[in-house]
């Protein structure tokens, strides 16, 4: 892979790395209230998580969030790997945005908490970007390097 693609790449991975550590550190030490809040939001949305209890279901939230946001503010992880990475975990947080009730209106346009919901989307962008960039750029019909 060039420094060019590294480059082009380094501002969303950094980013969105940056911001997904940050959140899943943070989850790392999450008390039992807020461990209740969580799987209950999670649950409304996708009611199979009922199966977990609410500490152990943050404890693999906490971890998977460091482990992605540390995949994609290292650039020796290929970019469309941990785009693949990033684009399940953000469908599944756009998933939540859209199954729970009084964060978006009809149009599904965010209201109240929502706004800081609607923010997955742009990590599913991101996700979506970085692995039509490395499909794109390893491709022998798409490659403008020699």
């Amino acid at each position: 892979m060039s420094i060019a693609a590294k480059l082009r790449r380094a501002p969303v991975r950094i980013a969105a790395g940056a911001y997904i550590l940050n959140s899943g550190i943070g989850k790392l030490k999450a008390d039992e209230g807020t461990a209740q809040g969580l799987h209950g939001m999670a649950t409304g949305a996708y009611p199979f998580l009922n199966k977990l209890t609410p500490t152990p279901f943050t404890r693999a939230l906490a971890v998977t969030e460091t482990a992605l946001g540390a995949a994609l503010l290292l650039p020796v992880i290929p970019a469309g790997l941990v785009g693949i990475g990033l684009t399940a975990f953000a469908g599944g947080l756009v998933g939540l945005y859209a199954r729970t009730e009084g964060v978006h209106d009809r149009y599904y346009r965010p209201v109240g908490n929502g706004v800081g919901l609607a923010k997955d989307l742009w990590l599913a962008a991101i996700g979506v970007g970085l692995v039509v960039d490395a499909a794109l750029s390893e491709s022998p019909i798409t490659r403008t390097e020699s």
